[in-house]
């Protein structure tokens, strides 16, 4: 009866779904989570209209891996989306990745075409750019955006510049049809996809069919991005500009839904795909607030998100929440919104929110935090046990990369791989959300904690059956030199000799 909640409350139909995704967005990056220059006006307000997720998790310290969990409810470790080339290694998408998301995977836009809900996806798919991976192929019926991140400019020798597709075509290609201004940071970008954002949302409304609308966008992913209205405005440099501006989009969209009288009908998530990448701060990158590392890493700073639940008429306003939530949490509560069960032939990671959302509750359960083929933490309640610690390898922090800038903590952001599957490392997130005390080893605490998560991470590690890994080989014959769509702008290149190689992971 849970899932009716919201058709006894009088809605008629199956409402719209908004998932808004931003890309290494932080914990600390929005003035409700206590950023100090209150630059986000509009999710503020739609925090104070909605509820706050607090203990909101990604599936993934890494991109394409959380998108993946997100859109089918499964850790990455089970659909795919990791590499078994050396151990507890992050993965995602490059251009000249081979794999992808299986056919043998349920999508969430899948699973809502048999509701009669229409899908498309704005901004970054990340999830495989060769044909048989085209989001059309996997359950969207429109798409505007592209299938990797706005890296570049390339030479379209070694490496093409990344294509911008318009549903099955390519119309165009970032720095060169879509202009991004690395000397001043000004791109319009985040314009376009307000634009079509707003758009489809007429369209939909129009049509009086429910829709599913994954806005995902990348303004606040290095190189970072603004227009030029929004450009010099915060006290923050460029990623604050960024920041302000997806602020202004979200403020645009919410009232948009509102002129259209659909707003009570319209089911809105805000959260981001995982923590902001301290390598590129502060110029480049955001803030994870009181929490350990960043991007990359399973520290909280890698893995815990700003969200942000809103539903006026539904979810009562001002509303707080301690559920540990996930992304793939989205997608059970989507087809709970829908009126759909999720797939019983398949283990689902996420569970349904709605009961948190419309009624308070809290449901009790773990968040397991991978990197690549490793579990290497758990939370329970306020408890998080490390089974394996690392930052990332001597040999990269030499060369200046560093997820935890200005926050090493002895024994913990490690430089090598350090396991502790005998005596795990463990914090109480409570007292210390910054993970910077381990409990000893030899207190009662320490030995009534683990003895509960260990019967957990037992069950979890019995059952679990890994996904065939999809980021394994690379290949630069699969990058983005012609597609679909190529030859009608002229712009497709020609392609190199097929000579594929394991991928090199060294994070």
């Amino acid at each position: 009866p849970l899932c009716l909640c919201w058709a006894l409350a009088g809605a008629a139909a199956a409402p719209n779904i908004l998932l808004l995704l931003m890309d290494d967005m932080g914990w600390g990056d929005l003035g409700a989570f206590g950023e100090p220059s209150k630059e986000t006006p509009n999710l503020d307000q739609m925090a104070a209209e909605g509820m706050l997720f607090l203990d909101f998790y990604t599936a993934n310290p890494l991109c394409s891996p959380s998108r993946a969990a997100l859109l089918t409810g499964r850790l990455p470790v089970r659909n795919g989306f990791y590499t078994t080339n050396a151990h507890a290694r992050n993965a995602y998408t490059p251009q000249d990745i081979v794999g992808g998301i299986q056919d043998s995977e349920l999508l969430l836009p899948e699973l809502l075409k048999k509701a009669g809900y229409t899908n498309k996806i704005i901004g970054k798919w990340h999830l495989g750019h060769r044909p048989q991976f085209h989001p059309l192929k996997h359950g969207f019926d429109e798409w505007f955006g592209s299938p990797n991140c706005h890296f570049g400019p390339y030479d379209n020798r070694d490496v093409p510049n990344i294509p911008v597709y318009r549903d099955w075509e390519m119309i165009g290609r970032y720095y060169e049809d879509f202009k991004i201004d690395l000397k001043t940071g000004e791109a319009n970008l985040t314009q376009l996809y307000l634009q079509e954002a707003l758009d489809f949302i007429s369209k939909q409304h129009a049509s009086q069919q429910p829709f599913f609308l994954y806005w995902a966008i990348d303004a606040t992913h290095a190189p970072v991005y603004a227009s030029k209205q929004f450009l010099g405005t915060s006290q923050r440099g460029l990623y604050g500009d960024a920041v302000r501006e997806i602020d202004d989009s979200i403020g645009r969209m919410l009232s948009h839904l509102q002129q259209l009288g659909i707003r009570e009908n319209t089911f809105v998530f805000f959260t981001s795909d995982n923590g902001a990448a301290l390598i590129s701060a502060p110029k480049q990158g955001g803030s994870n607030g009181p929490f350990l590392c960043g991007k990359q890493t399973t520290f909280e700073g890698g893995m815990r998100e700003p969200a942000i639940a809103w539903w006026p008429g539904h979810i009562p306003a001002g509303g707080v929440s301690h559920q540990l939530g996930n992304v793939m949490d989205l997608f059970t509560t989507s087809l709970s919104l829908a009126g759909l069960q999720p797939p019983s032939d398949r283990q689902i990671d996420g569970i349904d929110l709605l009961p948190v959302i419309l009624q308070g509750k809290l449901i009790d359960r773990p968040i397991f935090y991978y990197r690549g083929n490793e579990m290497m933490a758990v939370r329970v309640g306020l408890y998080k046990a490390h089974y394996w610690t690392w930052s990332n390898s001597w040999e990269e922090y030499g060369k200046g990369t560093d997820f935890c800038p200005g926050q090493s903590v002895p024994g913990v952001t490690t430089h090598t791989q350090e396991e502790h599957t005998k005596l795990p490392l463990l914090f109480h997130l409570g007292r210390d959300p910054g993970e910077k005390f381990p409990l000893s080893f030899a207190s009662e605490e320490y030995q009534r904690a683990m003895e509960h998560i260990a019967g957990i991470v037992q069950q979890h590690k019995d059952t679990l059956v890994p996904g065939e890994p999809q980021l394994n080989v690379c290949d630069k014959a699969v990058m983005n030199w012609s597609p679909p769509g190529c030859e009608k702008l002229g712009k497709c290149l020609k392609v190199p000799e097929s000579d594929p190689k394991k991928c090199s992971w060294p994070h």
